[in-house]
């Protein structure tokens, strides 16, 4: 089964970086949506099938912490997954951000096998990983 995954982040560095280890993870990827800040994100949201978003916290115009509230009062995008990815180093900051429906986090800097790590805790091994011959091993990366 494919995953069709919405990366939100201000930088187009990073969200080409999260592309790029989604697909090398050996991730089963349908189609990948990257938008800037959380009102693009709600918007390719009121059009595509999304099983999955990966967020930064802070971005200008709407932040992950608002992106993630926007979803929560929509009965049909409240059951869609939303992983954190942030710089921010406060522990209460991502608690809050658990507290308010995150399905999980990631700290940047972060390895490749950080965000693996998080995906398959989220989908699942057997749902989200595509056989890659042993390459989803975290050393084959």
């Amino acid at each position: 089964m494919a995953f069709n995954v919405l990366i939100v982040d201000d930088s187009s560095s990073m969200r080409a970086i999260v592309k790029k280890i989604i697909k090398v993870s050996g991730f089963d990827v349908g189609e990948f949506w990257d938008v800037s800040d959380g009102k693009e994100a709600l918007k390719v949201l009121a059009n595509e099938w999304v099983d999955i978003v990966l967020t930064d916290i802070n971005m200008p115009n709407m932040n992950g912490m608002e992106l993630m509230a926007e979803m929560k009062k929509d009965e049909l995008l409240r059951s869609i997954p939303v992983v954190m990815i942030t710089t921010e180093g406060s522990e209460k900051k991502m608690q809050e951000a658990m507290d308010s429906g995150a399905s999980g986090y990631v700290k940047k800097p972060f390895l490749p096998e950080d965000v693996k790590r998080t995906l398959i805790s989220i989908i699942g091994e057997e749902d989200g990983q595509r056989d890659n011959d042993g390459a989803d091993e975290a050393g084959d990366f």
